[in-house]
Parts: structure tokens; sequence; C-alpha cells
């Protein structure tokens, strides 16, 4: 640090110059270390991860160097930092927040990129990580269901401290997740529920096992109870029909096209049962229509006929 600073000094007496030349040897520092990192890399996780790496420590590096050139001393730099500090702290107060933000999310193991969460009213999946935002990815709000809306929106750390942070992927990379299916009565309740448990199973089956496997590392980790992984289908009667609703567990990005295969299958079977299975919808019927009498009176208060 020191050799390049007297290298500055020698190339002029102008500070904001050296600051110019310092930051300019940082970027181009910078550039030729991630070039020839990332040349080395073929993991693209790994190389977002060094890429950041590298950009941060240029800011620092930057950072220093334009410090050392406007101030003498380290104790001559902290004296500049207690006379204006209460300053940029109120003026930055957001900034600090957010920044307090990611060393809690580094330390906490709030989410991480790739996770989908809900963070500031905003649920989507995180695409960076930044020192005071975070970047998601939207999914939802006009689109129904979990699929992506094309807007990415980029929060402020500071969240975390605000408001509950919802992971939706994190320790545990499955949801679960429910259908109703409404049955006419006079369908034999045995038979519908035979039904609805083999197409879940055939359907979702494949889940239970690798869904297992993560739920143990959940009971290891936290204090949780343990939970039925396998589904289950369960029923309810109310005035108009049965109401049968089959519970599962599937990965948190699949829940769309998993509810999509289930009704299709479901309606299937319906269609091959000849009648003995029928869905249920609201409808309303006119049983009779009552008799009306109608009687008209002359102006000498007698029926007349009509």
């Amino acid at each position: 640090m020191s050799q390049l600073l007297q290298l500055l000094d020698s190339m002029g007496r102008d500070r904001w110059a050296r600051v110019v030349i310092a930051l300019l040897l940082c970027a181009v520092t910078v550039r030729l270390v991630r070039t020839m990192v990332l040349r080395q890399m073929d993991d693209p996780d790994a190389r977002y991860r060094a890429s950041k790496v590298i950009g941060r420590v240029g800011w620092v590096a930057a950072v220093l160097l334009v410090v050392s050139s406007f101030a003498g001393s380290l104790s001559g730099l902290f004296a500049s930092l207690s006379i204006i500090g209460a300053g940029v702290a109120f003026a930055l107060q957001e900034v600090i927040a957010s920044a307090a933000g990611r060393v809690a999310m580094m330390s906490g193991r709030f989410y991480r990129i790739g996770d989908r969460v809900q963070l500031g009213g905003i649920k989507g999946d995180v695409i960076d990580v930044g020192i005071l935002r975070t970047t998601i990815m939207e999914i939802g709000d006009w689109v129904k269901g979990d699929l992506y809306t094309g807007r990415v929106v980029r929060v402020a750390n500071s969240f975390v401290f605000k408001e509950p942070v919802y992971n939706y992927s994190g320790d545990f990379g499955f949801l679960w997740d429910e259908i109703t299916l409404p049955v006419t009565y006079g369908v034999s309740h045995t038979l519908a529920r035979a039904m609805l448990t083999r197409v879940v199973q055939e359907v979702v089956g494949e889940h239970v096992a690798p869904a297992a496997k993560e739920w143990r590392e959940m009971l290891a980790r936290f204090r949780v109870e343990d939970a039925r992984l396998e589904p289950m289908v369960s029923l309810v009667l109310n005035d108009n029909w049965m109401e049968f609703t089959a519970r599962y567990v599937v990965p948190f990005d699949r829940r769309r096209t998993v509810k999509d295969r289930l009704f299709t299958r479901i309606m299937d079977e319906v269609d091959a049962s000849g009648g003995a299975l029928q869905l249920a919808s609201a409808t309303s019927a006119i049983v009779a229509v009552p008799r009306l009498e109608v009687r008209l009176i002359d102006g000498k208060g007698e029926p007349s006929a009509s």
C-alpha cells in the first residue's frame, strides 16, 4: 500500500488526481483478476460467487486507497470519522440497517441464492443478494400459480428486521399442498375415496422418499414434531355434497404441475367410471311454483268476475 502511494505522489501532488488514478488501477486490477479466475471455473454457481467476492474485495481496496490519499495517518482517519459519524449514521440509517440485515442473513441463514421466499410482501426466487438489497424474480400477483411474472424486484435487506421472512425451500425443499373434490350424494364414498387415494399415490408417491430424507434432517436440527409425509385423504359432509380433501407433499417449485396432473387423472377416472363417480357443482333447482289467485274488486266493493 505504501509503495503504491509513493508512486502516486511521484505522479502529482493533486489529491484528486491520486484518487482517480487509484480507482482506475483498482478497476483494471479487478477486471484482470476476475477474468483470470473465472476462466478456470466451469460451475456457474462457483463462477458467480467468485465474481462477487472479487468485486467486493476491489471495492474495499478502492475505499482504502481513497482514505489513505486524504488521511495523513490512521489516527487522523479515526478523528475524522468520529466527527462525521453521527451525521452519517442519521442520514444513512436505512443503508446501515440494510447492511446489518446482510450480516444477519449471513449468520442466521435466513435465505440464500436460489431459495423461494416472501420478503417485504414480495414472493419469488432469490437471484442475487447484495450488501444493501436482495434481488427477487417475482412469482404470483396477477399470474395464477407459482409462475414468474417477469418482474425483477429489489428489496432492502433491512426488511429481515421489520417483517417475517418466509422461506419455502431453505431447510425443507417440499411443501404440503391440498386439493378438494366435491362428490354428489348417492355415490359410494368408499369408491370415491379409493379412487382419489390411488390417483394421489400414483402422481405424488415418488416425492415421499426424498421428502422423508430431508425431514429427518429437519428433526435433527429443530425441535419439531414428526409429520406424516404419505398422502392422506379425508372426508367432510356438508349440505350440498361430500367433500374429499387430499393432502400430500410436493417440491416447492412443482405445485401447479402436480395439481394439473392430479385433476387430469381424476377426470379420466370419473369418465371411465360409467356414472359410478359423479362430481358435484353448485346448482339451484326450482321444485314447484306456488299457485297464485287474483281477485278484482269493483267500485261497489263487490268482487267481480275475472
